[in-house]
């Protein structure tokens, strides 16, 4: 007989979502389509597509450093 082990997701791995309307202070990605906000207040529907819900960006102090 064939067994079929599935493991679950590490917790690094896990993604939260937040809903359009939340209450919200950082840099977000729609997970759609992964336009990016930053926001002080509360997150918005997508301008680019419509999508309502968001990603915390990961912060880094380097990032823009390797982008430039």
């Amino acid at each position: 007989m064939s067994e079929q082990i599935t493991e679950l997701p590490a917790v690094e791995e896990f993604v939260q979502f937040f809903p359009a309307g939340s209450n919200a202070k950082g840099e977000y990605h729609c997970s759609e389509c992964g336009y990016g906000v930053a926001v002080y207040r509360t997150l918005p529907q997508c301008p680019m597509c419509g999508g309502s819900t968001w990603e915390q960006s990961t912060w880094s102090p380097f990032r823009r450093a390797v982008h430039d």
